[in-house]
């Protein structure tokens, strides 16, 4: 039982730098794709606020929370593989 509870505990500190860095890289990449966008655009109007509109539309969509299947995905393959390994 100690050992599923340390591989809880250092799987969600894993996962959790994992979740971080994946979302600190798509958010710098959004910011870089706005940039450009707003580079083409020909920069009418105020740059920082156009990236700062983006990235809040950004916050709110699916693609945001897709990043959340880092959690998910291990948990239960590492679920369904312990369910194998017992009873079959």
């Amino acid at each position: 039982m100690f050992a599923l509870a340390r591989l809880a505990f250092f799987g969600f500190i894993v996962l959790t730098i994992l979740y971080v860095g994946v979302s600190i890289y798509s958010r710098l990449v959004r910011r870089s794709k706005l940039a450009k966008q707003w580079q083409e655009e020909g920069g009418v109007g105020d740059r920082d606020a156009f990236i700062r509109e983006g990235l809040e539309d950004y916050d709110d969509s699916f693609r945001r929370k897709l990043i959340l299947l880092i959690y998910i995905v291990p948990v239960v393959l590492v679920a369904v593989t312990v369910y194998l390994v017992n009873f079959y």
